[in-house]
C-alpha cells in the first residue's frame, strides 16, 4: 500500500526519513563523507581545519526513503565570536536530529580517541538521538590494527553501530546510505526528491571561492578570510557575480592578491570554471580584496555569512 507525499513521489508504510548530523573534530572528513553520500558537491573540502563554518544540508534520496545530512563545523575550542557561533551550530545539531554520525580517524591513537575526539564524546547527549561511530580513513591504517581499535572504542559510548570506511577512496561505503537510513524513523521525505541541498546559489558561490582561496593560501591565512557576495545577477545565459574577499590584516591583502594579481586571478578562474559546471551557465566573476580588522567579531558580517543567530 502506498500514498502520495504531495510532491509527486509515493511512499510505502516502510519509508524512512530524518535528519542526520555529521560531527567530529576539524579535518576528520565530514564534508568529504557528506559529498560522497549526496553524490554531488554540496560542501567545500580542503585540508585546512575548520573549513566548514555553517550548518549545511545535503539530501540523499533512496528507494527506501530520504536522509537529510547536516554537515557541521568541526568541534574545537572557540577563540572568536564567529567560532562560538559555529560551535553553537554543532551543539544544536546534536539535539535537533534523528541520528548522529560521529567521525573519528582510524589512527586516532592508542586509546582509540584523540584529545579532540574525547572532548566531543563528552558533549554527546546520553539521552539524545542514537549515535553511529564512523571510523574514517581506514585506507591509512594496516588492516590488522582495525579490530583492536574497534574493541577499544566499543565501550566508550553506547553506539548504535560502528562503521569503518574511507570517505576519500570509497572503501567500505557501498550500502552505507542504506545502513544509515535503517536507523531513521518511519516517515515521508522531508524535501522534494530533486533537491540535493537547501543552500542557495549565492552561498554556494561564496563557498566555492573560499575553497579556492584556502587551497592556494594553505596555512597562511585560512581562518582570517571570508567571502561576501555583493552582486549575483542572473541573465540570459550569463550570471554576473561580484564578491569581496575580507582579510583581517593589511599584510594578508598582498598574500591573497599575489604578485601582480597572479594568485587572485588563478582563484577567480578556478572558481568561475567550477561554478559554470555547477550552475550550468556562463559566469562573469569579479573579485575584490579588502581589509576588515576584527571581522570575526563583527555581528553584521557574521549575519551576512549566515553564521549569526540573530
Amino acid at each position: 500500500m502506498s500514498e502520495s507525499t504531495g510532491d509527486g513521489t509515493a511512499r510505502t508504510d516502510s519509508t524512512r526519513s530524518g535528519y542526520v548530523a555529521v560531527i567530529g573534530r576539524p579535518n576528520v572528513g565530514k564534508s568529504t563523507l557528506t559529498n560522497l553520500l549526496v553524490g554531488e558537491k554540496v560542501a567545500i573540502v580542503s585540508d585546512v581545519p575548520q573549513t566548514t563554518r555553517n550548518r549545511i544540508h545535503g539530501m540523499v534520496n533512496l528507494p527506501g526513503g530520504q536522509i537529510v545530512l547536516v554537515d557541521t563545523p568541526g568541534v574545537h575550542r572557540p577563540r572568536h565570536r564567529m567560532n562560538r557561533l559555529m560551535m553553537a551550530e554543532t551543539t544544536g545539531a546534536m539535539l535537533d536530529v534523528d541520528l548522529i554520525l560521529f567521525l573519528i580517524e582510524a589512527d586516532a591513537g592508542p586509546a582509540g580517541f584523540g584529545p579532540g575526539d574525547r572532548f566531543i564524546l563528552e558533549q554527546l547527549p546520553r539521552s539524545g538521538p542514537p549515535v553511529v561511530l564512523v571510523i574514517n580513513k581506514v585506507d591509512l591504517v594496516r588492516k590488522d590494527l582495525l579490530l583492536p581499535l574497534i574493541e577499544r572504542v566499543r565501550g566508550a559510548f553506547p553506539f548504535a553501530e560502528i562503521l569503518l570506511i574511507s570517505a576519500l577512496t570509497g572503501d567500505n561505503t557501498q550500502g552505507l546510505a542504506e545502513r544509515i537510513l535503517a536507523h531513521l524513523p518511519l516517515g515521508p521525505p522531508l524535501f522534494p526528491q530533486e533537491y540535493m541541498t537547501d543552500q542557495h546559489e549565492r552561498f554556494l558561490a561564496a563557498e566555492i571561492i573560499r575553497e579556492k582561496l584556502l587551497h592556494h593560501t594553505r596555512q597562511e591565512i585560512p581562518h582570517e578570510i571570508c567571502v561576501l557576495i555583493d552582486t549575483f545577477e542572473e541573465g540570459d545565459g550569463l550570471t554576473r557575480i561580484e564578491a569581496t574577499v575580507l582579510v583581517d590584516r593589511e599584510s594578508q591583502k598582498g598574500m591573497v592578491i599575489g604578485a601582480q594579481g597572479a594568485l587572485l586571478k588563478v582563484v577567480g578562474t578556478e572558481a568561475r570554471e567550477e561554478l559554470e559546471r555547477m550552475l550550468d551557465t556562463k559566469i562573469f566573476l569579479k573579485l575584490w580584496v579588502k581589509v576588515r580588522e576584527g571581522w570575526r567579531e563583527d555581528e553584521g558580517i557574521l549575519r551576512k555569512l549566515g553564521i549569526s543567530h540573530s
